[in-house]
Formats: C-alpha cells, sequence, structure tokens
C-alpha cells in the first residue's frame, strides 16, 4: 500500500523534534565540546580554502582567487624532480622507523608500570618518563649537542676515556637519522604511556585472579588477558599512527639537521619549509603539502578498512 506524503511529512517532523529532545538533553555535552568544534573548524578546515594555491600561479598581490589557474603544472614540475623523490623516501624511512621502534614502547611500559606494586616506585618512574615530553624540541636539540657533539659531548668523552673514536651522532648521515629516532622516542614514548596505562586501568581485576586460580604466570595473564583487553585501544592508535605516516617530526629535524645530512635528514616538511617561506614559492609548497596529505588520507583509510576487516571497530 501506498504511503501518503503526508504520512511521509509526519514522520520526518516526529523524527527532527526527536533529534532536537536529544540534542536539548545533552546540551552541557554539546556546549563542552563547542571550543574543539571551533578549534578545527578555524585551524584545520578554513585553511584547506588555501590548497587552492597549488593549482594556481600565485601571485601575493592577486591574492588567491585573484592568480590565474595553472592546473597540474606544479604537480608535473615536482614529479620530474630528484629531489623531491630523494626527501619523499626521507620521510617515508624515517617515519617507518619512529613506527616500527617507537610504536611498541609505550605499550610495553605501560605493562611494566602496572605490574609494579610499589606506588612511590610507580609515581617516580612515571614523573621521569614523563617530563622529557614537556621539553621544547628547541631546548631538547641544545641538550642533544651537548650530550653528542664529536668535540666536547658528554657521550664522546667518554667513548675517548675507553679509546674509541668520537661518533658524529650529528654530523654523519651513517648515525643521524638513529639519532633522531631514539631522541623522539626518548622525549614522547613516557607520555605515549599514558592512553595504555588509562585502557589497562579498565581491564576486570577478577580476570587475573581467576587466570591465576588456573595457575597462569604473570606472562601468561598480559599475553591473554592484558593484551587482548587492551587490543582495540592499540588498534586506534596504529591507525592514527599510519594515518600520519609522512609526518616525519618536522621541529625536531629542523632543529638539528644540516646541510651535510640534508641526503638522509631533509623531509617533506622541511623541503615544503624552504621552497615556501624562504624562496617564496608558494604554489610549488602547497602543491607538496596536498599531495602528502592525500598520501595520508589514503594510508588512514587503507588502515582502518583492514582493522574492521580483522574484526575491530576502527575509527569511523
Amino acid at each position: 500500500m501506498a504511503v501518503s506524503a503526508t504520512t511521509i511529512q509526519t514522520k520526518a517532523a516526529v523524527r527532527k523534534r526527536t533529534l532536537w529532545k536529544r540534542i536539548l538533553a545533552s546540551r552541557y555535552l554539546y556546549l563542552m565540546l563547542l571550543p574543539a568544534i571551533v578549534y578545527y573548524g578555524l585551524f584545520h578546515y578554513y585553511p584547506m580554502y588555501g590548497a587552492l594555491i597549488a593549482f594556481k600561479q600565485f601571485s601575493i598581490t592577486k591574492g588567491i582567487m585573484g592568480s590565474p589557474w595553472a592546473g597540474f603544472k606544479h604537480f608535473e614540475y615536482l614529479f620530474g624532480l630528484d629531489k623531491f623523490w630523494q626527501v619523499f623516501w626521507n620521510t617515508i624511512i624515517i617515519s617507518l622507523y619512529r613506527l616500527v621502534f617507537g610504536f611498541p614502547l609505550p605499550l610495553v611500559m605501560a605493562i611494566l608500570l602496572n605490574e609494579a606494586r610499589k606506588l612511590a616506585f610507580k609515581r617516580t618512574v612515571q614523573t621521569i618518563v614523563y617530563l622529557p615530553h614537556f621539553i621544547s624540541w628547541v631546548i631538547m636539540g641544545g641538550l642533544l649537542i651537548s650530550l653528542l657533539s664529536t668535540d666536547s659531548g658528554v657521550v664522546n668523552n667518554v667513548i675517548r676515556s675507553f679509546g674509541g673514536e668520537p661518533v658524529g651522532f650529528l654530523t654523519d648521515e651513517r648515525y643521524f637519522r638513529g639519532t633522531l629516532v631514539w631522541s623522539m622516542i626518548w622525549k614522547e614514548f613516557g607520555w605515549n604511556t599514558i592512553i595504555y596505562m588509562a585502557a589497562l586501568s579498565g581491564v576486570n581485576p577478577q580476570l587475573y585472579e581467576a587466570a591465576l586460580m588456573d595457575g597462569a604466570n604473570r606472562f601468561r595473564q598480559i599475553w591473554h588477558i592484558t593484551l587482548p583487553s587492551i587490543r582495540g585501544t592499540i588498534v586506534i592508535l596504529l591507525i592514527l599512527r599510519i594515518g600520519s605516516l609522512m609526518e616525519a617530526g618536522f621541529e625536531q629535524i629542523f632543529v638539528l639537521y644540516h646541510t651535510g645530512v640534508y641526503n638522509v635528514a631533509d623531509i617533506i616538511d622541511t623541503y615544503v619549509y624552504r621552497i615556501g617561506l624562504t624562496e617564496g614559492r608558494f604554489s610549488i609548497a602547497a602543491a607538496v603539502g596536498l599531495f602528502k596529505s592525500a598520501i595520508n588520507f589514503v594510508l588512514l583509510v587503507i588502515a582502518n578498512r583492514l582493522s574492521r576487516m580483522m574484526g575491530e571497530q576502527g575509527i569511523y
């Protein structure tokens, strides 16, 4: 039997009233959400308008809309540059190093802290490993130079005292990427354990009691209870990390790198900074940034899809 237009309109009106009732009932939650919505709207979505520069022969005097269209000219120019592909692969390699070596450590640290029984020891360790996160990379860069300098660095002085040759941690291309990765881990892994600690606090302690009665040791309890209980959190963080694979850490590299290590340290973000701000080639810089964002988006979608295929919820 056909449904009349009046019935359809009535159902739509009822759904609309129900929606507004739910919003009104949760008005304080939406009010708390408002600052985040305003922030992302102003600083993340509104600037997307500037992506048009990548397809225009941009001129500051003419503005974005007044500048003539260039089509895909800038992308064709970029893809023909050997330098672009060098910084592209540098970004991929450094990000993969950070993912492989940096992603598991916060999880391991959180599990170890969760297993600690003495509260004073636990809090002391937490404070020590969290502190580097609050130090800016500018200050951290000065500390690393003081520690790793070939002339007067503390580490190289120790190496010399044992009869060894000084190592160019910050000047030798063979060691620079490793220095980047381990300094990043040192600075951030303690802070990243907070999310895992929060997830671990929600694990039902009765599960451990039941496993203990069945004769499971601590390792078995971690493997069969702890990790499966926080698997969803691990997967979500991994998806987000894969989705930002083209972010290799601009601030850290900008503070530490120099012309002597460009071949292994120059990444897309530093390349965009140089050609965009120092050389004034805004259209080329916008094209590089848009290309990077597109790769990140594709990786995020693929990672989320794979997680859903494996039975996890994903991020959307």
